[in-house]
């Protein structure tokens, strides 16, 4: 969790502003500076570290504490919204992509959501994304007991069977094809229906 309003830092930037490549900086560095400043997500593939908490330990002074408690603004990764919402991490990414969650916002390319934004994924009724959606069991409208019901080619397709007693339905459907346009396999529909 990134603290509400605290900036990071990842382990590149780091050694940057120590003036040494990231490899030197990960051998000679980093496992004292582990040490005594935590990792803000210590299971992501990218670590990010408080920025202050950093500099302090650059500097040789103690290491501030983070602020206590939780705030909505705190940002959470994929990891910690889905111990949150009680499902998998790449559920909260599918969710982000479905519009079920904002976006959220990307920090030293780890993808992060406010707490805010997560709670309220997690008080909303359930089967509903963000704003609601229709309640279950309402339809769009009514719907056709056919796909073709109502199509004025069914009156061609009865015709057509009406005066081609031994022709195979395939040819049929082809000639209606090439005469009217469609596909060969819809005209076997609407023959099928028209039946």
């Amino acid at each position: 969790m990134i603290p509400r309003g605290r900036p990071v830092i990842n382990e590149s930037d780091i050694a940057r502003q120590a003036g040494v490549p990231i490899a030197t900086w990960r051998r000679r560095d980093a496992p004292a500076f582990r040490q005594r400043v935590p990792a803000l997500f210590p299971h992501s593939r990218v670590l990010v570290y408080d920025l202050a908490q950093t500099q302090a330990h650059i500097e040789g002074r103690p290491v501030p504490a983070l602020p206590p408690g939780e705030h909505p603004d705190d940002l959470l990764n994929d990891e910690e919204a889905a111990a949150l919402l009680g499902v998998a991490p790449s559920t909260v990414r599918a969710y982000a992509t479905q519009g079920y969650l904002p976006a959220g916002t990307t920090v030293y390319s780890l993808r992060v959501w406010t707490r805010r934004d997560i709670e309220e994924r997690r008080s909303a009724p359930s089967r509903q994304g963000k704003g609601g959606g229709r309640p279950p069991g309402k339809g769009k409208g009514p719907r056709k007991a056919h796909a073709y019901e109502g199509d004025p080619r069914l009156r061609i397709a009865a015709a057509a069977l009406s005066t081609a007693e031994n022709t195979p339905r395939t040819r049929l459907a082809a000639a209606l094809a090439a005469q009217h346009g469609g596909s060969t396999r819809t005209w076997e529909r609407l023959l099928a229906q028209a039946e």
